[in-house]
């Protein structure tokens, strides 16, 4: 394997540490040239390291770009790998060149990188901006980094994580106080307790806060001394007049740039970082080296180090009270400081080792050339698209895309998955998976069209019920996937009603040039027969959600705690819609007081769609005698899920809430609005309400009388029900990835 890696060259601090010892440990087992656009110290290091470094400098970016390319072409490199602005621009437009693919290791927030220049945010932050974007691997240095991207809506499929890492096998020389002090003419006591930070003079990394924090820890031992360390000659006079104003000129001493970083942290007592932004700070692991604690800012990924409290602090940005109080106390408690340095010192040799940083680095090549391998071949980027009725805050309809993309998932773990959703950043976030705007029919077109297999997934999609323009757009682009030549599969659907002349036509021809569809229930079998439809292969399944796992006991706790659910008394769970009939608003409230007065229990109502289920449910309490619960925020599905394996009884009627109760064995009385409902119920032998326009309030209460008495019968015929709507499930995505890999 060959591996180009481009940076701009004047990097410092974290990002020169990570590129250059990354590159010197991976040179040690694939072939790696480091190339800068600019001469000096970190082009110099590298040299010395022994790292094959170059440096393309011409005073031009278009010569640059051109001699870039060149090298590139000529080195038969099987991955660019791009650090910072200037590279991931020039990697994107090689990329587009070469076809070589690209992957970029994002060090910190971007949109911080040149908040002190205007002109530079404007000029290299937009345009890395637009490079980041054309790039499609990106690795972040850790994982609230990685979590910034995702908010931005980059492919989560394409993020990965690497942390830091430095050896902890290396021999370091020894260096004493007495020779520091001496090297940068500090006059401080030997024996004092000293805290120092180490970072370049600059805006982000806030030296003002710990100056501040300084001025606390005099306050209660002034045997406490500060060294700042780091590169910085615009900040320094503004910083030294800073802390003369404070008082704390004798106790603060600059020491400019450290040649030998490892000597600074020999002879400090604590380490200090207080920055408003970091990706993952060298700093701290290089402290860490040394045993010696650490305080600072919660930011980056320090949190993924330091366990505030265990191994160290971490405090809010800007808060120097706080910093200031933790650094008083350790100053004051050699003990503490000490036992809290070694625990950083084990759990840093554990996790952010150089050796592990390379091993995850080579991981991530391998990975992203097995990708490219197989998107050449048929020219396709992703394995499955599914299309639902997803990112509308409908717990069931949530539950189904997440069955799916699980179930597949744990058949191959490399599938890639793009999803049309009406919320595109939330799907993304959520199920980990690139996701587009489903009304976007352009973006839709694209996606499809570089799709191995297109699932038209779960859920009633193919009817007319509630309006044309529905089934419209999802007969169009099923047809659509298919003059594109990707397989398409109609995905345990239910299938009506499809009231329209024309609309039975329409279905029947583009759902009779499918390769397979499967169907939810039998009523839905007959629709598909009665319309003529015989070419695709067509078989009953279950419902996906079937299939889904709950959140486990803790979270549930955590989620009936916040929402004031009891723990000491039976719940019943309501799960309730709009319907154009109001009239039933007041026979639920009956119905559930009832449940309050005969089993002394408590009602709790669980909306599965927002705002319109919440609303019904609010409207439902304002009319009951005894109190209840809403559950009143959204939650995922497996944890609704979770929620309900602690009900003793489910009086449902959105569809999923059956099916979360028959998937968790609780007994349940369904309210029919859809035939959908009632097939359902049908299906696993249990009992109907009736519809929703002609409830029997009193017939309701006995109805549920008869299945209080008898839960542990009923749950024992849930348990076989369940086996056999698993086993039908699982059959039906087996047989989607069998179509996907024929």
């Amino acid at each position: 394997m060959k591996v180009i890696h481009l940076i701009g060259g004047g990097d410092e601090g974290g990002a020169k540490s990570h590129v250059l010892q990354l590159i010197k440990e991976l040179g040690k087992q694939i072939e790696v040239t480091l190339v800068s656009y600019r001469k000096g110290r970190f082009h110099d290091d590298a040299v010395a390291m022994g790292i094959d470094a170059r440096v393309v400098k011409t005073g031009n970016v278009f010569m640059d770009l051109s001699r870039t390319l060149k090298l590139v072409k000529s080195g038969q490199y099987d991955i660019i790998h791009a650090h910072g602005a200037k590279a991931n621009m020039m990697a994107s437009i090689i990329k587009r060149i070469t076809g070589i693919p690209v992957v970029t290791t994002v060090h910190s927030d971007y949109h911080l990188d040149y908040m002190h220049s205007f002109l530079k945010r404007y000029s290299f932050g937009v345009i890395n901006m637009i490079a980041l974007r054309r790039i499609n691997y990106h690795i972040s240095v850790s994982s609230s980094l990685r979590e910034i991207l995702k908010e931005r809506g980059f492919n989560p499929q394409n993020l990965y994580l690497v942390n830091n890492g430095i050896p902890f096998d290396n021999e370091i020389p020894v260096c004493t106080r007495r020779e520091f002090f001496a090297r940068y003419n500090i006059q401080f006591p030997e024996d004092c307790v000293l805290i120092g930070i180490m970072a370049r003079l600059h805006p982000v990394k806030d030296h003002e806060t710990f100056l501040r924090a300084a001025a606390e820890v005099i306050k209660k031992n002034p045997d406490a001394r500060f060294i700042i360390a780091g590169p910085g000659d615009e900040l320094m006079p503004h910083l030294k007049q800073f802390a003369e104003k404070l008082g704390l000129a004798p106790y603060v001493h600059f020491t400019g740039l450290v040649d030998r970083p490892y000597d600074f942290f020999q002879i400090i007592d604590i380490n200090v970082l207080t920055s408003i932004s970091e990706g993952f700070p060298y700093v701290v692991l290089e402290g860490a080296r040394f045993s010696k604690v650490f305080v600072g800012t919660r930011v980056g990924g320090l949190g993924d180090l330091v366990e505030s409290g265990i191994n160290g602090y971490l405090v809010e940005p800007k808060d120097w009270k706080t910093l200031g109080a933790h650094l008083a106390e350790l100053s004051l408690d050699r003990e503490k400081r000490e036992m809290m340095g070694s625990s950083l010192n084990k759990k840093a040799e554990a996790e952010f080792s150089l050796r592990k940083m390379c091993e995850t680095q080579l991981t991530i090549y391998d990975t992203i050339l097995k990708t490219e391998s197989k998107n050449r071949k048929d020219n396709k980027k992703y394995d499955v698209a599914i299309l639902g009725y997803y990112g509308y805050k409908n717990s069931g309809d949530e539950a189904i895309l997440r069955s799916i993309i699980d179930s597949l998932r744990s058949l191959d773990s490399e599938l890639s998955f793009i999803i049309f959703s009406r919320k595109p950043r939330e799907t993304k976030k959520l199920y980990l998976v690139d996701s587009v705007n489903r009304f976007n029919l352009i973006k839709v077109f694209r996606k499809l069209k570089v799709s191995r297999l297109f699932l038209a997934g779960g859920g009633s999609l193919i009817q007319d019920n509630t309006s044309t323009r529905s089934i419209w757009y999802y007969l169009t682009v099923l047809r659509m996937a298919k003059k594109l030549g990707t397989k398409t599969m109609l995905f345990a659907n239910g299938i009506g009603p499809i009231k329209r002349k024309f609309n039975r036509h329409f279905a029947g021809k583009i759902l009779n040039s499918l390769h397979a569809i499967s169907l939810r229930d039998s009523e839905s079998f007959k629709e598909i027969k009665a319309m003529g439809i015989t070419n695709p292969n067509i078989y009953v399944t279950s419902d996906p959600a079937i299939l889904l796992e709950p959140a486990c006991s803790d979270n549930v706790d955590k989620l009936m705690k916040s929402e004031g659910i009891p723990s000491d008394k039976p719940l019943i769970g309501f799960s309730i819609r709009k319907w154009a009939n109001s009239g039933y608003m007041d026979q639920i409230a009956k119905i559930a007081d009832y449940c309050v007065e005969n089993f002394d229990a408590h009602p709790v109502f669980v909306p599965m769609q927002y705002p319109g289920d919440y609303e019904i449910s609010q409207a439902i309490r304002s009319r009951m005698e005894h109190p209840s619960s809403i559950i009143s925020r959204i939650y995922a599905s497996e944890l609704l899920l979770g929620l309900t394996s602690r009900f003793e009884l489910m009086v449902g009627m959105r569809l999923h809430s059956v099916i979360y109760a028959a998937s968790q064995c609780v007994p349940l009385l369904g309210l029919v609005y859809e035939p959908k409902v009632g097939a359902f119920l049908k299906d696993i032998g249990q009992p109907s309400a009736g519809t929703i326009d002609n409830l029997d309030e009193n017939s309701i209460c006995r109805q549920l009388d008869s299945i209080w008495r008898n839960r542990e019968k009923i749950k024992e015929e849930l348990s076989q029900s369940k086996k056999r709507l698993r086993i039908m499930a699982h059959a039906n995505v087996e047989t989607a990835y069998r179509l996907l890999k024929e």
